[in-house]
């Protein structure tokens, strides 16, 4: 049996500039963190005493005679690009929602690459791992789906991530005393809208806008070195965080129409008419976890305004993705 656990993660600046059409041509930077909400992937043979071959339960169960046969897109894909030929069982639970905006499909991807690793008797490198699901998820699967989540995944910690023009990427991890990382820590309130999509769909619209929208995105990355400078000085006003969200806030949201559908809007305009500085929807947008920056007094105000979505409270992560149990012959 080996079980594996990977993070989630939250995007604060840059997103956007994470997806290939992009960097590919300009380059790109991003700003975030690895959160205390984990994916995990169990993985064992699967004994030959059963009529099917391979066994999967996530939000539905598959058994299956073949990898050909199976539904979900990353676990067809990961088990045969890596040539897996004995029969297996794969459970997956997860801490927080799928398709909520904090790269969960990528921790899923990133956590089944380590797992069939160890399985195999192989340790991977956060770069082996990060660099492997992208390759599985935009072209071996071939969603429309950036290369940032994949990263925070397997690194974990408060980064920022560059992307090269030829397809490289460089981590840098932000030095932060922790008494900065409480206070940034403190600003923050997260919320889930209870509603969820597709973010492959959302992201193809944002990636066929992109031509037209250069001028939007060279803004967001140039927000990601502004951030950066106010996250890691300890001198600097904490709250520029959040007129900084809310500026990369205001221009995401024109990317594409699906972005930020009615309901969302309100659910901003709600949080800041009742105190909150800043904020943004996670992911590619359209729905799930919405991040607020809130001074400490103003939290319990912005907590009532939006009384009607469901709070999650979290930390940090600096461990990325790790195997947390290794039994391989159990």
């Amino acid at each position: 049996m080996i079980i594996s656990r990977t993070p989630f993660r939250i995007s604060l600046f840059g997103g956007g500039s994470d997806y290939p059409k992009w960097f590919q041509n300009h380059g790109g930077s991003v700003l975030g963190f690895a959160i205390n909400k984990y994916c995990y992937i169990s993985l064992r043979p699967l004994p030959p005493f059963f009529e099917h071959r391979h066994r999967l339960v996530y939000s539905r169960i598959e058994n299956v005679s073949s990898i050909e046969e199976i539904q979900h897109p990353a676990v067809r894909a990961v088990l045969m690009d890596r040539k897996v030929e004995y029969g297996v069982e794969i459970h997956h639970d997860g801490d927080l929602p799928a398709r909520s905006g904090l790269g969960s499909s990528s921790s899923f991807t990133v956590g089944l690459l380590n797992a069939v690793q160890a399985q195999s008797g192989r340790i991977s490198s956060r770069r082996f791992l990060a660099s492997e699901a992208i390759r599985i998820e935009q072209q071996v699967i071939g969603e429309n789906v950036g290369s940032q989540d994949q990263v925070w995944a397997a690194y974990g910690g408060i980064n920022r991530i560059d992307f090269q023009r030829d397809g490289t990427f460089a981590v840098e991890p932000l030095i932060i005393p922790s008494e900065r990382q409480k206070l940034l820590l403190s600003h923050c309130l997260l919320f889930f809208t209870g509603l969820s999509r597709f973010a492959s769909e959302i992201a193809g619209k944002q990636i066929a806008n992109m031509d037209q929208r250069e001028s939007h995105l060279h803004k967001m990355v140039y927000l990601v070195s502004e951030a950066e400078q106010v996250i890691g000085s300890p001198w600097a006003d904490i709250t520029d965080i959040g007129e900084l969200m809310h500026e990369s806030w205001m221009l995401k949201r024109e990317l594409a129409d699906a972005v930020s559908p009615p309901e969302v809007d309100a659910i901003y305009e709600a949080g800041r008419e009742a105190g909150a500085i800043g904020g943004k929807l996670l992911g590619a947008g359209g729905g799930g976890f919405f991040l607020f920056f809130v001074p400490p007094e103003k939290r319990q105000a912005v907590r009532q305004r939006l009384s009607n979505l469901l709070e999650v409270g979290f930390d940090f992560d600096h461990s990325g993705s790790r195997i947390i149990v290794y039994e391989p012959e159990a």
